[in-house]
């Protein structure tokens, strides 16, 4: 049982892990609705490729830096913190409280089941 449920919550994970590519970008888009087109979309492109090259390096199991715990954590919570306040300030209030809903909730689970520490590898 354990199993599946921890199967099902990194499953989910990688989907809100998505999910947060995608706030960023329309978030990005979003929040500065008198800005010129072009800038509008360079932001939408930059925000998801800046948040993967920063997860990828910090915060996936098989990163290349092992910092700190804090590093960690930070980016972490730069990545889905900035796609949750995007979304809201580009003028999804609702989306981005389901969305921080749905990442809180999917955390601590995954915390309870001692699959969310910087000390995890896969």
């Amino acid at each position: 049982m354990r199993k599946g449920m921890t199967g099902a919550q990194l499953a989910l994970r990688f989907l809100l892990e998505l999910a947060s590519l995608v706030a960023l970008a329309v978030g990005g888009y979003g929040a500065r609705p008198d800005g010129p087109v072009v800038l509008r979309v360079l932001i939408a492109l930059a925000l998801p490729v800046l948040a993967v090259v920063l997860w990828g390096r910090y915060a996936a199991p098989r990163r290349p830096v092992r910092g700190p715990a804090a590093l960690w954590y930070g980016v972490q919570l730069l990545v889905w913190g900035g796609s949750v306040a995007l979304l809201a300030v580009g003028g999804h209030p609702w989306w981005a409280f389901g969305l921080g809903a749905a990442m809180a909730v999917n955390t601590v689970a995954l915390r309870s089941l001692g699959e969310w520490s910087p000390e995890v590898e896969r």
